[in-house]
């Protein structure tokens, strides 16, 4: 399965309404909110097979605002990142 980063800004008024629906959904647990600290957003960290499954998580009337970004973590003692070459990632 693949992770996806999902950032769900939305209005103060839409607040309540919003994490109304997320709950209804069952994806409450998956979420941070920022809005007790000023900055109206919801994050979530989801698995799921494709990136349609992950935009349907956010709620229909603030899914035109949401970001959603695959992502994966690095491992191992000299993770290789995809911008690097074999000869950087080996330290030669």
């Amino acid at each position: 399965m693949d992770r996806y980063l999902i950032e769900s800004p939305h209005a103060p008024e839409d607040c309540d309404r919003i994490v109304r629906e997320v709950h209804n959904a069952g994806y409450l647990h998956f979420f941070d909110w920022g809005c007790h600290f000023g900055d109206h957003t919801g994050w979530a960290i989801i698995e799921t097979d494709s990136l349609e499954h992950a935009r349907q998580v956010v709620p229909w009337s603030i899914r035109d605002k949401a970001r959603i970004v695959r992502v994966e973590k690095f491992g191992g003692k000299q993770p290789e990142h995809p911008h690097s070459t074999k000869a950087e990632s080996s330290g030669s």
